[in-house]
């Protein structure tokens, strides 16, 4: 892609916002047919010509998941009627109103569902995929269309309001370059997406083979004596002790979280991400301090855990944090004797299949029920020989590292797939002589 982005001065007003002059305006039933879907019923179930059809589920915005394809009958006149053809948009009904991705042939003789309005385009001077991110762009940052659902019990989106949405019309050559440069952006963030998800696969492959063999080579691992324990196989040379023995553990503090800076930051359970990890940028303060908040201060080397909620067991290893206290909600593991203890090990083993299999026997099979204390002290724990335990726990870093620089570059991927999104779409950016493969 080479040329230069032109910023244009040349606006006129609008009931959708300031769009360039030469930009035309039309509704979206002036530019597509729009086309609900059949109704699932226990009928249909059990019909003799079963065919793959999307529901809502599988419409996100920007892409299709098709991981699971429902099916149901289609009769002959249905198929001719709702077959799906590449260059459809689909637009959810309800739920997440007005998501939008399109059709693009991903599986042979597919359909959807009545929660789905397909919209298939009525001329050759309209280019799906720039509608599909202005869809997008004006539900998600622009704040339009908000008032177009139904306030029902359901809240939903019926056709004939779809149909009344005022769209842009930039020039048809102007739309397919609007939604290249997006679709570029948009596959760079799935890209690094996949590299997260392959990442995480292999930490967890990692850690199982650590937590079963040490740190040894696959090769080697057939020679390691191994023995059964309470929590599964492990080296002879380990012993398997409960967390209370190597750990001291300490409830959070009780206050409240201001955005001014009064206190220290306050991390809350909220702060921790599914990975471990905080964006201490977005922690706030702790308000009004009592005098004994000190006590609660967080240093290099603790492990602090969620005990309760949906998150209970999730565990955040603190290192190189700012000056912060850990809320109530939070259970504070620190070593007792780092001279036999490494505590970036305990950190690692709480990311186990060991440690999540005792915590969800221990919070019972309520989410809501937490963890005490108490509970998190019995959890059984394979102890390593110190100096295989750094190693170990080493190793699993080299991988969080990765994580940590792939998700920085997804959320600067996504920051600036929104700010483009908006800009694009609206014609605040132009790229009408940017020269790109269209």
């Amino acid at each position: 892609m080479t040329g230069t982005t032109i910023v244009t001065e040349e606006f006129r007003h609008t009931e959708i916002g300031a769009l360039p002059r030469e930009w035309g305006l039309a509704t979206l039933g002036d530019l597509f047919h729009v086309q609900q879907g059949k109704a699932l019923s226990p009928k249909s179930r059990q019909g003799i010509s079963p065919r793959p059809f999307l529901r809502t589920a599988n419409v996100l915005w920007g892409h299709l998941d098709l991981s699971v394809v429902d099916q149901m009958d289609f009769s002959e006149d249905e198929t001719v009627r709702l077959a799906l053809q590449s260059g459809d948009l689909l637009v959810c009904e309800g739920g997440d109103i007005g998501r939008t991705a399109m059709w693009c042939l991903e599986l042979p003789d597919c359909y959807y569902q009545n929660h789905i309005h397909r919209l298939r385009r009525k001329t050759d001077n309209v280019f799906p995929e720039y509608y599909m991110y202005w869809m997008q762009a004006a539900l998600l940052l622009l704040d339009l269309y908000m008032g177009q659902a139904n306030r029902t019990t359901i809240p939903n989106l019926s056709g004939a309001r779809l149909k009344s949405f005022v769209v842009p019309v930039p020039p048809l050559t102007e739309q397919k370059k609007i939604a290249y440069v997006l679709s570029t952006v948009q596959t760079a963030i799935e890209k690094t997406e996949a590299l997260i998800k392959t990442a995480r696969e292999l930490k967890k492959s990692l850690m199982k083979h650590l937590f079963t063999y040490g740190p040894v080579s696959v090769d080697e691992a057939e020679n390691v004596p191994l023995k059964e324990t309470a929590i599964g196989l492990v080296p002879e040379s380990w012993d398997v002790v409960k967390l209370g023995d190597v750990v001291r553990t300490q409830y959070g503090y009780t206050a409240s979280a201001c955005h001014n800076q009064v206190g220290p930051q306050f991390l809350r359970i909220t702060d921790i991400d599914d990975d471990g990890n905080v964006n201490w940028s977005a922690v706030p303060y702790c308000m009004v301090p009592t005098d004994d908040y000190h006590r609660f201060f967080l240093e290099d080397g603790d492990t602090v855990v969620a005990r309760i909620g949906a998150t209970t067991g999730k565990a955040y290893y603190v290192v190189n944090c700012p000056r912060s206290v850990f809320a109530s909600y939070l259970l504070r593991l620190k070593v007792k004797d780092e001279d036999k203890v490494y505590p970036a090990f305990i950190s690692a083993f709480t990311k186990s299949a060991a440690y999540w299999t005792q915590v969800n026997q221990s919070k019972g099979e309520k989410l809501k029920s937490g963890l005490s204390a108490k509970q998190l002290e019995q959890i059984l724990i394979p102890l390593p020989p110190f100096q295989i335990q750094k190693p170990s726990a080493i190793a699993l870093s080299v991988i969080d590292r990765k994580l940590e620089i792939e998700r920085n570059k997804k959320a600067a991927l996504q920051a600036l797939f929104n700010t483009v999104l908006s800009n694009l779409t609206t014609g605040n950016i132009r790229v009408d002589n940017l020269e790109v493969p269209i």
